[in-house]
């Protein structure tokens, strides 16, 4: 298989996953500011929505969306990083991983955007994502990680997002369960590998 990623990007976590389970991948690097490949290939001919993860199975199958990627990943080992199909519990972690997706990711990376200069648009994103982290430090009350008591999809998938906070200066103080997990998760194999891997850590 191959995986279509940018460093620090939200491709990561697909990559974190891999590595939790001991999938082995191509890892082909994208430039996200040129549409490009490493060798000037257009990335729009192989995805037409521009953008990272993009996975393509050894049969040729190109899946797009990280959330999928996440869960077609874990299917391959069930039960490991994500319930069984037949587990109740899956919809719990399908819920967060909506949450995650749709409120955190989407709600942090208009913040990021150089465009978004109105200080009363930019305040209100402020406080929208404040309060969404405000419902995960809550999760985590009495937790070490987002859904059950093992590490999943969903945890590689914030822990990304929390990564881009703490690289773009976006104050994490207010919720200290959530800057104590971003630790924790940082020393996980998995993620240091991945981080190593793409050029993040010595």
């Amino acid at each position: 298989m191959k995986l279509y990623y940018t460093p620090a990007a939200c491709s990561q976590a697909a990559h974190i996953i891999a590595r939790e389970l001991g999938i082995p991948l191509e890892l082909v690097r994208v430039d996200l500011a040129r549409h490009v490949l490493a060798d000037g290939s257009d990335f729009h001919a192989i995805n037409p929505k521009g953008y990272v993860p993009l996975l393509v199975l050894d049969d040729g199958t190109a899946l797009t969306e990280g959330s999928v990627i996440l869960q077609y990943l874990a299917g391959l080992h069930p039960g490991v990083v994500a319930p069984a199909p037949d587990d109740p519990a899956r919809w719990k972690l399908l819920e967060v991983l909506a949450f995650i997706s749709t409120e955190i990711h989407k709600g942090s990376s208009l913040l990021w955007n150089p465009a978004v200069t109105d200080p009363v648009v930019r305040e209100i994103l402020v406080r929208k994502l404040g309060a969404n982290l405000a419902l995960l430090e809550g999760q985590l009350a009495d937790a070490s990680f987002l859904v059950g008591d093992a590490f999943s999809v969903v945890d590689a998938y914030l822990f990304v997002l929390l990564n881009w906070m703490r690289i773009k200066q976006f104050d994490l103080s207010a919720w200290p369960r959530l800057v104590a997990y971003h630790a924790r998760l940082s020393a996980r194999p998995s993620i240091a590998a991945a981080l190593q891997a793409e050029g993040l850590k010595k």
